[in-house]
């Protein structure tokens, strides 16, 4: 985490340019499904999600999202017996800001680092627990053609409050993670995004939705 911080550091020392590569857009509103694959099928997960962006400054811009989502109830059989596990909802939020330099005329180095929490209501009487933490990440975003762009990413994550519950909330406790994600556009301001999230272990988060450009 340490090292992630200073590489954010470093790359905000960098010299700031006059705006983001070419046909890369800092501002928008984005609305759709989201999903969450993990190992254990008992904390799998899908619902809806909102983010936006927005540049303040030529090089930097704050970002965050709110999503909801909900786990399927299922059958568990412990000593013969077959008992109904309840759903549980899953409220998630971030908030954090980012830095872009321009490498070339259609190429930006982001680095971004953000707070995000997750919320779980295990519903039936088991109450509700929090995982608090945040994410630094790194990677290029560019223009593939006129009106398709591209990103990868590779971040760290971490969060407290996660040993407890054992592989049910392995993927927040330290771990490094991949993030690919595309946009394709209709016009200058619609367009239809995808964004995938490979963490260390095996877990996975997806989302697909409408995005707004301004």
């Amino acid at each position: 985490m340490k090292r992630a911080l200073l590489a954010l550091t470093l790359a905000a020392a960098l010299p700031f340019t006059a705006s983001a590569a070419e046909g890369i857009s800092y501002n928008y509103v984005e609305a759709g499904y989201a999903k969450i694959d993990a190992k254990n099928k008992f904390a799998d997960s899908d619902g809806w999600t909102i983010a936006g962006s927005y540049a303040f400054l030529p090089n930097f811009h704050v970002f965050g999202s709110y999503s909801k989502q909900e786990t399927d109830s299922r059958n568990y059989v412990f000593g013969g017996n077959t008992f109904r596990t309840p759903s549980a909802d899953v409220d998630r939020w971030n908030v954090g800001v980012g830095y872009n330099h321009e490498l070339s005329k259609r190429v930006d180095l982001v680095t971004r680092i953000a707070y995000e929490q997750n919320k779980y209501d295990f519903g039936g009487g088991f109450g509700s627990d929090k995982f608090k933490g945040g994410f630094v990440e790194a990677g290029v975003r560019g223009s593939l053609a006129p009106n398709w762009e591209g990103y990868a990413f590779a971040g760290y994550q971490d969060f407290d409050n996660t040993r407890m519950y054992g592989n049910l909330a392995d993927k927040y406790d330290s771990k490094f993670y991949a993030r690919l994600g595309t946009q394709v556009k209709f016009n200058q301001n619609w367009g239809i995004t995808a964004d995938a999230k490979f963490i260390d272990g095996g877990e996975k988060e997806f989302f697909i939705g409408p995005r707004f450009s301004f």
